[in-house]
Parts: C-alpha cells; structure tokens; sequence
C-alpha cells in the first residue's frame, strides 16, 4: 500500500435480474398501450410527434394530479424494476407545468416518492417524500431551434444516488410511476448502465470513445451534420462526480440550462434562482474545506468537493434532511481536509482540484512506517455466525472446518477472520477482509479457490486466491444469510444455500470460471425451494449435479440450460425424519449418498436410481463383550443423534451430539474407533488421504483423530462466551483470559495453546491479574471473592471476601508488593502481595465509582508502584491515590472538560503513560482522551479517542503537543485504554472482537498521528458494539484484544517520515477544571469532609462573564481521605486454604456523591415547579438552570437515575412509589385475563423431531392485547397473537407459523421498521417477578434476545426510525419508560414515571425525539448520546384549557411537524412539534379514542365505540397559521365503518386506502376505505369455548362459547362460515348429527344454553329449526344417539332430558343422577347382548360427583336398561379447588368392551373398565388431575388436557408420553376429528389446532 493512501470500501449492489439486462424498455415489458397493467386517467392520448417521427403519448389537462399514466395498475402492486438509472425521454408542453411521481423502495422496505416538477419552486423533503423543481432557465435560442420548454429531453436519474445522499437510504427497486400532465412522453428505460445520449452506438465504435453510448431505440434522431445538443436537452441527475457540476450542465444543456435545483450545489449564470435552503446548505459545504478553503470567500456558491462514498455499515446521513440540518453522506476518502463527527458517523470530502495544506505556521510532522503499525499475529478462538435452523444443541457458531488439498493444514473461521492452521508445525495465515462473523465456507477441489460467506451485511461473499490470500471477488448474495456453500470439484460452479429476507430456502449457483483471470462472479441461476434444507453439496464427480437434505427431505439437484431443477428422493418410512448432514462417496462410480438424521438413521442412496438402498440406524446400546456401542438393525428405540458425517473410499466418519467422533466401516458392522469430545460435535471432516478425521464442537473445540496412531490431536481451543477480561505475564510467556462462560483459562503467548482451565460453575470471574514475579495469578468474582491461584500447584491458596459487590478491578503493582481490588460497591481493598499467600491490609468505602462495570482499566498502578488511580467515587471524578497508605493525592472532576456539552462528561478508562513526563490519560464518555499531569492534575492535552500515540519523551514545542484523527471504524466510546513502556497508547473501538498485535519499541520526539493500528482488524471485526479490553504484553512487542475471541498482532518497525500535507497539528487548549489536589484527614484515619466551592466561565466567555454575567457556582461535598483501616493476621481455613477474616465494620455516611441529584423549579417555557397535576414528578429529576436555552430540562441518566445537580443546595432523595395504582379510566390499558391455572413445571417434553403432535393452526386472535397486530403490506409479513403465542400467518396461502416462548398472555407487539425483528412482550408469570420481552429474528423465526425490565406488564413497544433503539412502556402499575440498545440489546436508559402514559411513539423525522401522552399533556423525550451513555430530557406540554380537562389516550405522527394526539373524550388534538402547542381540535368521536394512524393527507381513528373512521386532514398543516384553538371545517369525515367490538389495533397501507383492523371481539377485519367495506380475516370467540364437534366427513366443525355463539368452520381453511348467535346465552354444549340420519343431506347441529333451551340449527340452510326447553336449568352435555332420531341432554341439576327433534317433545327423563351436574354423555351403536341388556344404542353419562353409568336403549320402542354403575371415590382435599375437575368417561374406541374414565379421584390417573369383566384393566397415571380428554378413532392414543396448561399425549399401546406447551389457560377442551389426523384443543377462547403424525 502507497505511504499516502487510505482504505476506500465499495459496496457491491446486489445482482439485478437477467431479464432487466443491459436495459429495460418499460413501456413495451408492461404493453402500456393494452392499459392491462397500467391505468390512465383524463386526457391521455397517443399523437405523433414530427420531431421525433414517431407515436408519444401527450397528458395534458387543466390538474396535473386529475390526469396521468401510471404504471402499474394499482399502488398494491410493484414494477419490481432493479435498475440503478432511470431514463425518462419526456417533452414538457410549453407554458404548461408537469409532474412526475417516482416510488421508490429501500432495502429496508420503505417507500420514498421522489417528485421532479416545475411546478416546484424550491426543494423540499420529509422522511418518505423528495420534491425537487426542474428549473428551465431561458437562453437565446439558436436559429430553428426550439425554446427549452418545448425541447425533447433524456431526464436521467440516477436512483441509488438520489437515496443515498438525500435520505441515508438504500435503494432496492423502483415501485410505481406516474407521468402527470402536462407533458409529452415517448418511453421510459430502466438499466444499470449510465448511457450518454449524446452519442450513438456507430460513432462510439469509430472514435473509439470510452463511453457506454445509448443504445438505438432509445437514442433520438438527429439530423446529419447537427449537433445533438441542438435540438435535446439532457439532465442527469445527480450529476456525474467526476466533474463539477457546472461543467457537466454547460455539456449537456448549452444553451440553455435545465438543472435540477436541490441542495446539491450548482454553478449557475444566476446564483439567485437557488432557494434559501440550497444557499444554507452551500454556505454549510463550503465550511467544511479546511485550513485553506477557510480563507477564501467565493462569491457565488462554490460546487460540492468530490466525495468518494463507502460505509461500513452501508449507512449514510442525509443532505438538507428533514430535520433541516445539513450533513453530508458518509466518506472515507483520501486526502481527508476535516472530519466532522456527528452521532458516530464521520464525514469527509475532498476537492480534486484543490489539494490541501498545513497552515503555514505549522511544523513538519512525521510519521511511522510501515503503515498500519500493528499487524495481526495470531488468532485464539473458533467458530462464526450461527446458521442453524432450527437451533440444536450441536448448533451455535459457525463450526466448520475444511481441510486443505494435501491434509497439512485446516481452515476455520474465528468470528470474521478466515485462519489457515498448519497442522504440525501449528502456524497460522490470516484472511482478512470480512466484517461481519462468518457464515459459510467452501475450498474447491484444487485447492486455488476458497469461497466465504459472512452474516451481515447480508450474505457478502468473497473468493479467495488460496495460495496467495488475495481477495479475487467481493459480492453480494440474492440469499439474505447464506448457511451453506459447496464448490464443484472444478472450482468452476460455487452453489450457496440459505434464506431470503422473507424466510423462504433459496438455492444460488454462480459461475465461477472466471474469476481468477479478472472477472466476476457471475450468477447462472437462483431457485426458491419450500422444502429445509441443512446441507447441500455438489457432487465431485459431475458439477452439475447436487445433493441436498432436511427436515423430512432429500432431494437431488440438477444444473441444466441454465436453470436448476430438483427431485425428491422416494424415503418411504423415513420421510418424517430430520436430515442433517450428506456426503458423496469417493469411489469410481460415485454414484452413492450417504444421509445421516437427527433420530440415528444413515440412509444409502443410489444416485442414479433416486432410491434408498440401505438404511441403518445407529443405537447407544453395548455389547456384553466390549464398552464401545454397536450398529443394530433397524428399530423404534431413541437413535444417536448425529450432526455430520464424512466418507471416505473405505470408512465413515460420523459425529453426534452425545459428544462421540465414531469411525465405522461402510458396512457399519462394528466401531473402529471413537473419541468423546467435551461437547455435542458439530462437523467431521475425513483428511484427503483418509488417515485422519477433523472434529468441531459446538463448545469451541477443534481437533483432528489420527486413524493410524489412534491418538486425537486438539488444534484450537476457545471461550465459548464473550472474553470478560484479560492479563499478561511476560517473563512466563503467558496470557490469563476471563469469560462469562465461567472459566479462567491461562494461554502460553509463544504458541498460542491453553495451559491451564479453572472452572467456576457458582460464580462468573470478572477480573484477572498476574503476580508479577511469582507464579501466581489473583481473579475476582461476581460473589466480590478474591482468590490466588498457584500455577505450579493448579490449586486456589487463599480466598478474600471483603467484598460486597462484584469484582469491577484488580491490580498488581509492578513491584510485586500490593494488590489492589474494587468492587461494584465501591469499596476498595488493599493487599499484600509479597508472601504467597497474600493478606488484606486496609479496606475502604464509597471511594469507587459504583457504576462502574468490569474493566481491565478501571484500576492501574502507575509504573514506579506509587500511585493508585481509579474512577470515584462518581463516574465524573478520576482520584489518585498513595499505593502505600491509600491517601488521596488528587481528585480530578472530568464532568467539567466539555462546558459546551448538553450533559456531564464521565470517565470510562483510565491508564498511566510512561515514567517521564507521568501522565494520566482518560478516556471519556464524549469520545476524547484527556492527558493529564499525574502529580497536578492539570490538563495537558485532549485527544481524539479514536488513536493517539505519544512517545517516550515529551514534545519539544508546542505545535507538537497532540493531534486528532477521526476514523468511522473507531469513532465509539472507548471503554478500555492502554500504553505500552514505550509510550504507544491504544484506545479500542467498541467491537466484540479480540485481537493481538506486536510491535518493537518506539523512538522519536515528535506527537504525530498515526493510521489506527486497528484498522485493519477493524475492517475484519466490527461486530456489534460491545465493549473490547486492550492490554499491552510487557515486552512491548505485542498487545491484545479481548471480545469473544483473542486475536494477537504484531508491531511492526517504526522509521519516521514526512506527514501527508492533509494532516494538521491540533493543539489542546487548557480548560478549567476542578482539581482537588493535597490530603486532608485527621489522626488515626479519620474521615475529614470539606466541600469544595469551584467556579469557573461557561464557555466562550471570558473570565468573570459567566451565564447571565455572573460566575456559576458548584458545590461538591466528597470525602477526601478513604478511611484506611489496618486489619489483624488471618486465621488457616481446612485443608490449607486460607479465608480472610472479615474487615472490622465500616461505619462511614456517604456525603453528596456526584450523582445524587434533586430538582427544583427554575420558570421559564418548561417550569415543573408547578405540576399540572397531584402527583409531583419522582425526586430522581432535576433542572439545570446554568444551561442556556435549557431551563427546566429534566435530565435522566442511563440507568434512570438522574444526574448530578448544578445549581447549589442539591441534596439526595429517594425514589418514592405511588400508593398501590388503580387502573386509569382508558381501555388503552392491558389487563391480562385471569387464570387460576399456573405453568407445570418437570413435564415429558418431546425431543425436536420427535413430535407426535404439531401445531398447524391457531383459530382465533387476543382481542384484549393491545396494538398486537403488525402488517406490512410490501413484504406481506403478517403477524398477531393469540394467547402467548406470536402466530404469523401467510395471507395468501393461510399457512401459520407459531412462535413459542412467551410464560403468559402477549400484551403488544411492534415491528422494526426493516421488517426484521419482531419485539413481543407479556406479563409477569407466576414464576418471574417481572415481565418477559422476547425479540424475534423474523425470517429465521427464533427469539433472538430475552429482555427482563417491567415490573407488571408491557403497554406499549416502538422502534426508534433507525431501528437502533427500542422503547418499552410500563402499564399504570409499572410506570416505567425503558430504552434498549438493538445492537446488544442492553438497557440504555430507565426512567420512572410520575404518573400513567398511555401510549408512546418515535417522531419518524427525529430518531432522538419521543412523545408520550397521558393525563392532560403531551410528554417529549429528547435522547442525548454520548459515546454509549444515553440521556434523556423531557418536557411536558399541557393541553389548552379550551379542550378541556381529557386525558389524551393515542397519538400519532403525521406530516412534518404535526402529532395528532386522541383523548378519552373523543376529541382529535393536533400539535405543532415546531413551537411545541396545540393549535387545533374537533371531536372525532363519541367514546375515547384508542388507535390513532396518519399517512399524507389521511387519518385514521379507532375508539371504544366500534367506530372506525377516516378523515381527510389535508388542511390542517395550512391551518398552524391560525393560532391555537382554531376549528376549522377543511378537517372532514369521509368514510365510517361500525366494527364487532372496541379497536385495539390497527395497521395501514401508506396510501391509507387498505388495512387490517383488531378488535375486542376477537376479529381482524381487512378494511378498504375505497370500497367501504370490512372483511373478516381471522375470528374468533370471545369468550370460552365449550366443545368442538366434526361433520361426518370431516370437511367442517362447529364451536359454541359462553358468548352464545356458535360457529361453523372449514376444516381445510380453518375459515369462519356461519354464525348462529343468542343474545344474553352462553352456549354450553354442542352435537352434529350423525350420518345414520334418514336423510344424510340435512346436516344438523343441535346446541344447549344456559337457560335450559336446546336448539337444532340447519347447516344447508343456515336457520335454526327448532327450539326446546327441555329443562329448567343450564344444558351442560348433548349428543345425538346413534341413529339421529333422537337428542339425550344432560342439565345443571343432574337431570338427563330424553327428545325427539321431529316432534320437539320430551318423552322421558332420567334422574338417577340427580343432584350433581352431568358432565358428559357419549352415545353410539353395538350390539349389547354380551352386557346383560337388549338395545341398539349404548351411551353413557357420568356427573360430577364421580359418577358414571351405562345405559343400552331402544328408543323406537321406548325401552333404556342399565347396564353398569361406576362409582369413583373422592380425595381428601387439604382445600377445595375454586373449580373441580370434571368426571369424565368415554367409550373405547378400539375396544368396544372398554370405558374410559378420569377426572377427580384419590389418585391423579385415567382408568380402563371393562363392561363385560366387570373390573379395572388398567391404570395410567397423570402428573395432575384431568380435565380434558379424547380418545383417538385411528391410533391408541389419549389426549388428556390438564388445568396447568398442558397437553399430554399418552400411547396407550407403548405407555410413552408427550407433553405439549402453548395454552395460555387450563386445557378444557380435547377433541380428536373422525379421521384421527387432528386434533382440536382449547383454552379459554383460543383453539389450537394439532397434526397428528407418526400414526
């Protein structure tokens, strides 16, 4: 790399589709002239043009918007056109103004309208809309030359610009075009190729011109001898980069101009057709020149510099964005000018025709070479992205290992860095280059081509020369994360598997011939699949055939004429199996696959044949003769779960999750070998040669068998949790690393091996240091133990416990005398360390800041062993202290470095620099360094936090006292500092990763910058932001980096040389700080406190001219001396181990610690002196009246405590609760049902593959959630809840998906606004004390993150509009406002609130901005970062008084700068966000307004009283001129739909025409406000549900409820039909006629009420045909008998009515039950005469007093006998349950002699009675008593359902058991369908629907 280069990273776009390729004509692909896929409206007209000659359409009309051409039809539907240019060859009709409407889609799925008018007089722009004007300025025409309004223009745009630099957005593809009047149009292309129209294809080939000319159709005639610019205009916008914009507009628009007016800048002849905010954004861009551009002051706007554009992260912060300040897209440029940093995106152009300078006073600087100065050395680590579905225990990391061609070395990831490890000699290459964690890896058969798959951004691939470690290829995948890739054997076809964005399998074969030789990676064919697939292979013998398996699938792949074509394989039995691994067997005819399953099985497949051969399965059983398992046949018993397998010529290797590695022979007769591992194995791997076997587990283990020696080789060896912290010992060579996995593990530096493994399983060690001199090593607990470890004994020598808190420090001093440990309690403790058993001498308190976390370097000892510093006791104050005596030398207040700051600065690390000059570097949470003086405190210099390196000498003049670089990859907080001996000082970036550097010493006097060393692993490792540990090794040659990981590097030879001339020496100005320096204390260690009164200048004042012109005073009260205290000798625990006797108390008060706060009222705008409501707010908020513009702000902290006060007399309070709360006057509110059922817990859950039931569907939705419904209309993601599942339903097809996971009810649900990640929470179960938030991956389906905060339950969740926060809102009992971290999904900030908030919402404009609204006001939360430290400040806004008292109860956004707030009292309140008032009011509606939705010009309101309404509010931002109050008839209802129930929910298409509704009644409606109807999408009851019954055939089933309702559903579609409904009913049992019917046709349901009717409805005829009222209290059972003829009910009152529906008489009742209730009747046909009794129908009624009886009837001859009388005795209760199970009995189905009976009895068990011997047969116990159960008509198999929400499955054959989760109550309903293939199941009002399989 050049001296003077600097890395620049392009982003590969996605591959666009081969039918859009080289470009697209629209017009003729979507056959405009058919109007099929395309409408018109108004005058639209084909005429034809004499220009041109040829036919154009002309849209013309008085309104551009009343006519138009758009394509396609409908806004539903998208053109999907992928094309990065848009060519519009359009002619604007003279005088005449026209529109042209642009959708655009981002990758994250949002839809922007870019408009282009000259209509438009300036630019204008929100978060999804551009306008930009076409300004045609008038020139003088040439002689038959056509004004520019009446000239023929090619309007080239180009659309991944456009988003990019305007809104920060990617672009995907263009959605829908409109074309409005007035205008003439001749076509429109779409391609990836920037064309010059100017030129034709003929005189590109003649000049040779290295241009792409336009292609023939599109080019326009031009007569011969003419120039094209004499007749066209051609505006490309944005203009080309490589020229300023002036030059590229006189080229193409001479004479006169057509320009694009927006905030790029332009030379124009005019600088004054540009509009104010175009002049802005100059002024702003011409600033950011630097030193030399500074000095100049152009006169006319000066063009943008070039920028080149590359991210990291592919993001880029908008120009003139909405929220009015001007930014530039993010860069990374050479000859950088300046950096601006703003919210951890930097920004930096350049000019290429201006090159800039140092000033002219500054000094020569000088640098170092090589550049980058640290390399990687080394790796310590295994394993990538996890890329598993669904997740297993032999899953995790990516843990795949390749072998190379000639078995001498392996190749494995470590998170995103590809290692090449030699087997014997254990050296490692290094392939960088990947940023994310690595996904997939693939070698090709030669050895030449590897290919690499990382996670995000979404599957990048590269393809590796392997030989060289030359990256050949970088590219972007259709797949979103790739999980597997093969290459052929040729190294000529690469296939990738994996998911798209909406979680379909997707297969991509590339060509990649050519990519060695200078091409790319081309993408022959990609196909969709629906089947799973785990492992895909292509086959060695023939690249275009291939091989895959999954879940009950193997499939054989084909390449074929350019597409792939699969066919399943024929498995027969095994089709139900999981398949995980496949390998070809390398023999001659190649022709054999090997699958291995989940369940044991390796099937042997014919490849030509398509058929299995063989299949074995794999038992953990043992022969008497030998310990090692053996192959059986075939059997149902449990089978070795197996991962992976490989073959070899001979042999098979095959690895388990037991742990095993087994090689077998290819017959599988015996095991020739086998190794256990430590962990579930996840990939095998046999060596070439067939000699050895590679091995990985899922634990982080790498090793390989060696078949001849018999002897297994570990290679790699790593945490399997993130690293913690870690500590160097040079002298042993020796690296001692932390984790949260629980385990200590010591590393040898030389070979990078682990030594030493100390396990901890009780407690996690957070910190680690080494003896200096002695062998041992010090750890710190979480439990605030302190133990030495002996090395030579591998034995713990003594143990502290001092402690309180968690370990967060430890130190030794280098002199080997003292240790020194904090902890989370802020106590420190002093040790001797010289003996090897140390001892305490002194512990003291509150001296410690107690937020502190864990940290390498939140303890140092400076190099000489006399100083001690520390951050406390506040996170703003650094304190130095006398390693001896522990006196305090010096405190030093760091909140006071940045006065401009909106909030205080606080300290994160801190480190000693070299011996001369002594400085103290800390690094602080507003990204900077302070160098401070060691002795005084004073500061020295302030650096940048991203890299500075200092030398061992101090610098010799004072240009050379510092610098500042600013780096993307290293602009975060740093959380960790370190310097070396020889004074090269690292700062980390918050990355997860671990690295490892070397480096010799250091020379030079000089302070120069230098290129981040970490940058190159920066690139490699960026990861999520987590914190990462540095430490410098003591030789001075190596340093590490600590995440999940270690990774070592290399320093390399230092030589200064000249500067590049961009760099600048940025000297530190002094600051004023207030610096406590000197001991006070009085004798025998007395505490002295003294406060401390510092003043000092607000910023950019002089001295004495504070805020108002007068000094701000600060008043700090700390104790200055520690309270040191001497403790007696220890006494000798048991078998040698020593334990510390305890410290003498500590009785110390704690006096004014920095962050104590209080608030006080202040006046002005935002006064809470004066509380609009009872309730004061909490005592954590304050006020800070020294910030201008900021009177009044309450600030938060990050953990929702609140900050330090400024003003004087701040004291500490505490936090008070309210008095127990009651539930607020608003339906807003989420109130979970009750449920005296509580979880089970020690069931028989079945393993994964296993399952005996699955869940296919659920048949109902939560109406009592609130806001649990997302859609989004351009993915088709749809999901909602029902109970505690997240059911996500494909609209189209109805097929569901069941997201498990959530203990209890799910409250609310949101959406991440890229459609990827799903937030869900519920309430607080009977067995967590709080409430459960589960974060969903959505198109991998699994819960991505568990989150714990509210105390009762979750009313609202929001994602901030850049998906990088998320806002959890507490119920009225909670009050609680959370914000987490989406990158590591930490809590970032919690805040307490005075008072209920009923909804909460993000301002799409403003990331940084929340509203909330509640009782009378309207709440704003303004979010501040620093570094990772969040703040939040709010201010409350009351409603005016001409509203009215009301609480506001939802709100919404709407354009820019309006929220739409509803209330209680129906009335709609609209906000200005601007001035921060209410300007406008109306009442909405007649009940409180709960949902509240706005897009355009639309808005939607939903309320209590079922009414959902839209309004047309397109007048209201013209309105905020009027002043507050103002009413306004412009604001009008245009459509109203009346609803089944209250709106709780509810989502819209942009276009507001469209959207899906929920109400309280338990329905989804899909509502179009263009046809002014609602659609039922998904029903349910209401309330619960009290029995399913089956039509005959199976084709339909009904319900009924305590709702009244019953309802008649499709089995196959689970779709609601009909609806019988009574009003003031419950409904309580139901029975479908049989099909022994005299007419079979007249299906017939007969159902009981609670007020003693029964009524038979007609299904043909959907009426009810007739009613009865057979008894006077509630039916509680009912079923037909077995000829239809007759109805038995059984009531309330034990009575059992006897009636025939043709005459609707009763003509018996029985009473022998009476007193109890009946519960059940089953009646069905036999012959009895076995039994005793004559009769053609047997039935059965059992009551609730443990009764049953068996009766055989006659009813033609009105004959009923007993046949037998069960009586079941009752337990002794401790306590009566509040609802006793019911008696329940059932006939056998395949034993016609057998009754079946559970319910309450003295034992919690199902009995089998057999009614002809008269006895019991059988006994199956239960965990719990039943109050469910079906017998299935196929299988023998029961299903039981139990009050604590379970589902048993019993084999009644086998015994075994399966328990299923997924009720939200007690199971009271179990019904298996006539055919026996499902199974329906109830809990309350949700039905759950079940697959049968396996029988």
């Amino acid at each position: 790399m050049a001296r003077d280069s600097r890395w620049v990273w392009h982003l590969t776009p996605p591959c666009p589709p081969v039918w859009q390729q080289p470009f697209l004509n629209v017009f003729r692909h979507f056959k405009v002239d058919e109007w099929k896929r395309s409408s018109k409206e108004g005058d639209v007209a084909v005429v034809t043009d004499k220009t041109l000659k040829c036919t154009v359409y002309r849209v013309r009309g008085p309104v551009s918007a009343g006519n138009y051409i758009q394509l396609p039809k409908t806004s539903t539907q998208s053109l999907g056109l992928t094309g990065r240019y848009l060519y519009v060859l359009f002619r604007p009709l003279p005088a005449k103004h026209f529109v042209i409407h642009l959708d655009l889609c981002t990758e994250d799925s949002q839809v922007i309208r870019v408009s282009f008018s000259n209509f438009f007089k300036e630019f204008k722009s929100t978060a999804t809309w551009l306008q930009f004007p076409f300004i045609c300025e008038t020139g003088t025409p040439r002689k038959g030359v056509g004004s520019p309004g009446a000239r023929w223009t090619c309007l080239q745009l180009d659309l991944h610009d456009i988003l990019l630099v305007y809104l920060n957005r990617r672009y995907s593809q263009l959605k829908s075009i409109r074309l409005c009047a007035s205008l003439l149009v001749r076509n429109l292309y779409t391609s990836d190729l920037c064309f010059d129209p100017a030129v034709t294809v003929a005189e590109a080939r003649r000049a040779k011109l290295p241009i792409t000319p336009i292609p023939r159709e599109m080019a326009f005639p031009v007569p011969k001898g003419e120039s094209w610019h004499d007749h066209y205009v051609h505006v490309r916008f944005p203009s080309d980069s490589s020229k300023t914009s002036s030059e590229a507009v006189q080229k193409s628009c001479s004479p006169s101009e057509a320009v694009l007016a927006g905030p790029v800048p332009r030379l124009l002849p005019h600088p004054a057709a540009f509009s104010k905010l175009v002049q802005d954004s100059l002024a702003l861009m011409v600033q950011k020149h630097g030193p030399t551009a500074s000095r100049q002051a152009p006169s006319v706007p000066r063009p943008l510099p070039e920028v080149s554009v590359s991210c990291e992260r592919s993001e880029v912060c908008s120009v003139g964005g909405p929220s009015g300040r001007s930014q530039e897209p993010l860069a990374w440029v050479k000859a950088t000018d300046k950096h601006v940093v703003s919210d951890s995106l930097h920004v930096s152009a350049r000019q290429t025709t201006v090159e800039p300078t140092a000033p002219e006073d500054a000094s020569p600087q000088e640098s170092f070479l090589p550049d980058p100065v640290l390399r990687l050395k080394g790796v310590i680590g295994f394993g990538g992205h996890s890329t598993k579905w669904p997740v297993t225990s032999a899953s995790g990391p990516c843990a795949q290992a390749l072998w190379t061609r000639d078995g001498a070395a392996v190749v494995y990831p470590c998170h995103a860095v590809i290692v090449v490890l030699c087997v014997n000699t254990r050296e490692q290459r290094l392939f960088l280059g990947h940023t994310d964690k690595v996904s997939a890896l693939a070698l090709d058969g030669n050895g030449s081509l590897l290919a690499s798959a990382q996670a995000r951004p979404h599957s990048m691939l590269r393809l590796w020369d392997f030989q060289t470690g030359e990256c050949l290829s970088l590219f972007q995948s259709p797949v979103h994360t790739v999980c597997s890739l093969s290459f052929s054997d040729s190294g000529e076809v690469l296939c990738g598997v994996g998911k798209d964005r909406h979680g379909r399998m997707m297969v991509v074969v590339w060509g990649t011939a050519q990519v060695g030789r200078g091409g790319e990676a081309v993408i022959l064919t990609k196909v969709h699949s629906d089947v799973d697939i785990q492992a895909f292979e292509v086959a060695f013998f023939d690249e275009t055939r291939m091989a895959s398996c999954g879940r009950g699938s193997v499939r054989l792949w084909r390449l074929r004429g350019g597409g792939l074509r699969s066919c399943p394989v024929d498995l027969g039995e095994h089709h139900a199996l999981e398949f995980t691994d496949l390998a070809f067997r390398q023999a001659q005819d190649g022709h054999t696959l090997y699958v291995c399953s989940r369940s044991g099985h390796i099937l042997e497949i014919d490849h030509q044949s398509m058929a299995v051969r063989r299949a074995r399965r794999l038992l953990p059983t043992q022969t008497p003769g030998g310990p090692l398992p053996q192959k059986q046949a075939f059997s149902s018993g449990p089978g070795i779960a197996i991962s992976s397998l490989s073959v070899s010529q001979a042999k098979c290797a095959v690895g388990s999750e037991d742990g095993y590695l087994r090689l077998w022979p290819l017959d599988f007769s015996s095991v020739l070998l086998e190794a256990e591992h430590e962990g579930p194995i996840s990939s095998v791997r046999v060596s070439p040669d067939g000699l050895r076997v590679l091995s990985t587990t899922s634990s982080g283990h790498l090793g390989f068998l060696d078949i001849l020696s018999r002897e297994y080789s570990v290679l790699v060896r790593s945490h399997a949790a993130p690293v913690l912290a870690l500590a160097t010992e040079c002298s042993r060579g020796q690296l001692a690393t932390v984790s949260q996995d629980h385990t200590v593990r010591i590393w040898d530096l030389a070979t990078l091996q682990q030594l030493y493994d100390f396990a901890s399983p009780e407690e996690a060690p957070c910190a680690v240091a080494f003896h200096p001199t002695q062998p041992t090593f010090f750890c710190g607990f979480s439990s605030g133990a302190v133990r030495s470890f002996s090395l030579e004994a591998t034995e713990v020598l003594v143990e502290h416990r001092c402690h309180r808190g968690a370990i967060t420090g430890l130190a030794a001093s280098p002199d080997g005398s003292l240790l020194f440990s904090s902890c989370s309690r802020g106590s420190l403790a002093q040790y001797h360390s010289g003996a090897p058993r140390c001892r305490i001498l002194r512990v003291a308190a509150n001296v410690v800041c107690q937020e502190a976390c864990p940290n390498p370097s939140a303890l140092v000892v400076s190099g000489d062993s006399r100083l001690l510093a520390f951050v406390g006791p506040s996170k703003y104050t650094v304190t130095v202290m006398d390693t001896t005596s522990l006196d305090e030398l010096l405190r030093v207040d760091i909140g006071t470095l940045d006065l401009a700051g909106s909030r205080l600065d606080s300290a994160v690390a801190i480190c000693f620099g070299p011996a001369p000059p002594g400085h103290l570097l800390v690094s602080t949470s507003s990204n900077m360094v302070a160098v401070l003086d060691a002795t005084s405190g004073r500061l020295v210099r302030e650096l940048s936090a991203g890299m500075a390196v200092f030398c061992s000498r101090p610098p010799t003049g004072p240009s050379r006292c510092g610098t500042t670089q600013h780096r993307p990859a290293l602009a975060a907080r740093c959380t960790s500092a370190t310097q070396s001996l020889c004074g090269l000082w690292l700062s980390p970036p918050t990355s997860s990763n671990s690295l490892v550097w070397e480096t010799p010493s250091f020379s030079g006097t000089f302070w120069p910058p230098l290129r981040s060393p970490l940058q190159e692993v920066s690139k490699a490792l960026p990861g999520p932001p987590q914190p990462a540990k540095l430490a410098w090794v003591q030789d001075n040659w190596r340093t590490w980096c600590l995440g999940p990981m270690a990774f070592p590097g290399s320093r390399c030879p230092c030589h200064p040389r000249r500067p590049h001339p961009g760099w600048t020496s940025v000297p530190g100005p002094p600051r004023t700080m207030m610096v406590r320096a000197g001991v006070l204390g009085g004798p025998g260690g007395d505490v002295c406190l003294a406060p401390i009164l510092t003043c000092f200048a607000a910023p950019g004042l002089g001295e004495g001219q504070g805020h108002g012109g007068t000094l701000l005073p600060r008043l700090t009260v700390s104790p200055l001396s520690s309270g040191a205290f001497s403790m007696s000798d220890e006494s000798c625990g048991p078998e040698g181990l020593c334990q510390a006797s305890g410290p003498p108390v500590l009785v110390q008060k704690e006096a004014g610690r920095a962050g104590d706060g209080a608030w006080g009222a202040t006046g002005g705008p935002w006064d809470l002196g004066r509380p609009p409501h009872p309730r004061d707010w909490p005592s954590g908020l304050r006020t800070d009246p020294a910030a201008p513009g900021r009177q009044g702000m309450v600030t938060y902290r990050a953990n929702g405590e609140p900050k330090a006060p400024i003003g004087p007399g701040a004291c500490s309070t505490g936090r008070a609760r309210a008095q127990p709360p009651t539930r607020p006057d608003s339906y807003r509110h989420f109130t979970t049902r009750y449920k005296a059922s509580l979880l089970a817990k020690g069931l028989s859950f079945p393993a994964v593959g296993d399952e005996q039931l699955h869940l296919k569907a659920v048949m109902g939705y939560n109406g009592n959630g609130r806001a649990n419904l997302v859609w989004r209309p351009d993915t088709g993601f749809f999901a909602y809840t029902c109970g505690r599942l997240v059911v996500v339903e494909d609209l189209h097809s109805g097929v569901q998906q069941h997201w498990l996971g959530h203990p209890e009810e799910i409250s609310t649900l949101a959406l991440s606004h890229d459609a990827q990640v799903l937030a869900s929470a519920s309430g607080r179960s009977s067995t967590a004390s709080r409430c459960q938030i589960r974060v969903w991956d959505v198109p991998g389906g699994s819960c991505r993150q568990l989150l714990s905060h509210h105390d009762t339950a979750v009313q609202a969740l929001a994602f901030s509009p850049d998906d990088r926060l998320l806002v959890t809102l507490g119920d009225y009992g909670d009050r609680t406002l959370a914000l987490w971290s989406t990158a590591t999904y930490e809590l970032v900030s919690s805040t307490c609130l005075p008072e209920p908030v009923h909804g909460v919402a993000f301002n799409p404009w403003d990331a940084g901005e929340l509203a909330c609204v509640g009782q009378g006001a309207v709440t704003l939360w303004l979010l501040q970062q620093r570094g990772g430290d969040v703040s939040l400040q709010v201010h409350r806004e009351p409603i005016p008084e001409e509203v009215g008292g009301c609480e506001l109860t939802s709100l919404c956004y709407g354009t820019t700068p309006l929220l739409y707030c509803g209330s209680n009292a129906g009335q709609v309140c609209v906000w200005d966000m601007c001035v921060g008032r209410c300007f406008l009011a109306w009442d909405a509606d007649d009940g409180e307004i709960g949902v509240l939705l706005c897009s355009g010009a639309r808005l939607v309101s939903g309320s209590n009283t079922r009414r959902l309404r839209l309004w047309a509010v397109g007048a209201v931002p013209e309105l905020r001129r009027k002043g507050s109050g103002v009413r306004s008839s412009s604001v009008f209802m245009e459509r109203e739909l009346t609803l089944d129930g209250a709106v709780v929910s509810a989502v819209f298409h942009e276009s507001m025409d469209m959207g899906v509704v929920g109400t309280t009644a338990g329905t989804l409606w899909y509502v179009s406000w263009t046809e002014g109807t609602s659609t039922r999408l998904i029903s349910g009851h209401r309330s619960k549900v009290n029995e399913v019954v089956f039509s005959p055939s199976e084709s339909h089933c009904a319900t009924c409820s305590d709702d009244g309702s019953v309802r008649v559903w499709s089995v196959a579609s689970m779709e609601l039909l009909i609806q019988f409904q009574v009003l003031s009913q419950s409904c309580l049992c139901l029975s479908w006629s049989p099909p022994s019917c005299e007419h079979p046709e007249q299906q017939r349901v007969a159902a009981g009420y609670s007020d003693g009717t029964l009524r038979l409805f007609s299904i043909p005829r959907i009426a009810m045909e007739l009613k009865m009222h057979p008894h006077s209290a509630a039916l509680t059972a009912i079923a037909f008998s077995a000829d239809g003829q007759t109805i038995l009910s059984g009531d309330k009152d034990g009575l059992v009515a006897v009636s025939r529906p043709r005459t609707g008489m009763t003509f018996r009742v029985l009473s022998d039950h009476r007193g109890a209730p009946i519960c059940t009747i089953q009646s069905t046909r036999r012959e009895y005469g076995d039994f005793g009794a004559e009769g053609v129908d047997l039935w059965l009624a059992a009551s609730g007093d443990q009764q049953v009886s068996v009766w055989a009837s006659n009813w033609l001859q009105d004959r009923c006998e007993l046949v037998d009388w069960l009586s079941f005795p009752a337990p002794a209760l401790t306590e009566v349950p509040s609802c006793l199970p019911p008696s329940l009995a059932a006939f056998c189905p395949w034993d016609e002699a057998l009754l079946v009976c559970a319910g309450l009895g003295v034992h919690h068990e199902v009995v089998f009675y057999s009614l002809r011997q008269k006895q019991v047969m059988e006994k199956i116990p239960l965990p719990f008593f039943a109050v469910s159960m079906s017998l299935s008509p196929g299988a023998h198999l029961m299903a039981i359902g139990f009050s604590e929400r379970v589902l048993r499955l019993v084999d009644c054959a086998s015994g075994a058991v399966q328990d299923f989760a997924g009720h939200d109550d007690s199971v009271q309903l179990c019904r298996f369908a006539p055919s026996a293939r499902l199974l329906f199941t109830a809990a309350h009002s949700e039905i759950l629907v079940w697959e049968v399989t396996g029988h």
